[in-house]
């Protein structure tokens, strides 16, 4: 295995300079990730020299766009099965058979989709049309987590990071043993989209006092601070309310891989935002806990990397245990980037495709046993970094932010 791994991340190098390519830096790593991503989902513990070769084969054949769908398929595939084993934990053999696995009970379905920070646009509470909350088994967070170990062979803990500076505060943990390209953490939270920033807590300086904020390449931000580290129910989400066991924030720190815009241009004007009544949410969930996520000290190497994830809203069975909503109706408005500058470039055309949520997981890159999660915040070059961040690739953080 060791052998096929070398063999494996020699191919990422050469194909992340590989000049097929665009131009654009910033455009040119992301391509670059999503051919990582492509090679780290398909890799396993039991592949063969063959299949590697295969696998990089098809890299080099297959286009971006390709590769992007078929990584999205690993991935809800992972995600698929992960919830599959939440319902086995979690649902009785009667709620299982009553069509309310994962949350997508008859009384759900005539939810409203749309949810958001009721507390935000002053609403003080959910709606009294909310959906019935299916009957779980009562267990609590712990019992659960030990559970999925032993279902899937691997959960999370959350204890003192092995990072020696003082910011590093609690860390991130594998409890068990997960393969090279494995979905092993959610990142929880509120997503906002780009037209909604100016709702963004404690907006323009959002990552003052909270460093768990992360974006994805495509401008979307998720805001896990109202996650905290979970709860011990099943329950109508929305992300209103700050939980007692939120994360500590060192508000000096930038604590974040690809830690948001380091500027937010202004969004639309005049954009009205229609609170929801939130989304039925597991809160016992061991992987939702990619937030506490560590950046690498001087002279150890991450072993995640961050996965953006489009989760199709049309598998109801499964949206329990994806830890996110969605701020305001992120349909109603299609945004474009110009410089640090975002466009409306007209709504969302109804037509058959499938909605979805713009989610991010962590994936490993390489085969991973009882040890810390250790991600590459990519922090951005262009200002003055923390004391304790030694950069993994300046070049890649170059790219990532120019």
């Amino acid at each position: 295995m060791a052998f096929l791994f070398n063999k494996f991340q020699e191919a990422v190098k050469v194909l992340a300079k590989s000049p097929t390519f665009a131009r654009d830096p910033r455009k040119m790593q992301f391509e670059a990730d999503i051919n990582r991503l492509f090679l780290y989902t398909w890799s396993g513990k039991s592949a063969e020299e063959a299949d590697v070769d295969e696998v990089i084969e098809m890299a080099n054949k297959a286009s971006v766009d390709d590769q992007q769908k078929q990584v999205q398929e690993n991935i809800h595939s992972q995600t698929r099965n992960f919830s599959t084993a939440m319902d086995s934990i979690l649902l009785s053999d009667s709620t299982e058979g009553d069509g309310a696995g994962g949350g997508s009970s008859k009384n759900a379905d005539a939810a409203p989709r749309r949810s958001g920070l009721s507390l935000a646009v002053g609403q003080r509470g959910p709606s009294s049309k909310h959906p019935a909350i299916p009957k779980t088994k009562p267990l609590n967070l712990a019992e659960v987590s030990l559970r999925l170990k032993e279902s899937i062979g691997y959960t999370l803990d959350l204890k003192p990071s092995q990072i020696s500076h003082e910011a590093a505060g609690t860390g991130l943990f594998v409890n068990g043993e997960a393969d090279v390209g494995t979905v092993i953490a959610f990142y929880p939270g509120v997503i906002y989209a780009p037209a909604y920033y100016r709702y963004i807590p404690g907006y323009p300086k959002v990552d003052a006092k909270n460093p768990y904020l992360i974006t994805r390449y495509d401008g979307t931000v998720v805001n896990a601070q109202p996650w905290g580290s979970g709860g011990e129910t099943r329950e109508l989400w929305d992300g209103s309310r700050l939980p007692e066991n939120q994360p500590i924030s060192h508000s000096n720190d930038e604590k974040g891989s690809d830690r948001l815009w380091k500027t937010l241009s202004k969004p639309l004007e005049g954009t009205r935002i229609i609170g929801g009544v939130g989304e039925i949410i597991e809160r016992r969930n061991p992987l939702a806990l990619a937030h506490f996520a560590n950046h690498p000290a001087k002279g150890m190497a991450p072993n995640v990397m961050i996965c953006p994830y489009d989760f199709p809203l049309t598998e109801k069975e499964m949206r329990t245990y994806v830890p996110n909503v969605s701020f305001g109706n992120p349909e109603e408005v299609s945004m474009r980037r110009f410089g640090s500058f975002w466009w409306r470039t007209g709504s969302k055309e109804s037509g058959s495709d499938v909605p979805i949520m713009k989610a991010l997981v962590l994936v490993t890159t390489r085969a991973l046993c009882d040890e810390e999660v250790l991600l590459n915040y990519r922090l951005s070059n262009s200002k003055k970094r923390p004391a304790w961040y030694t950069p993994v690739d300046e070049e890649e953080d170059r790219r990532r932010w120019s």
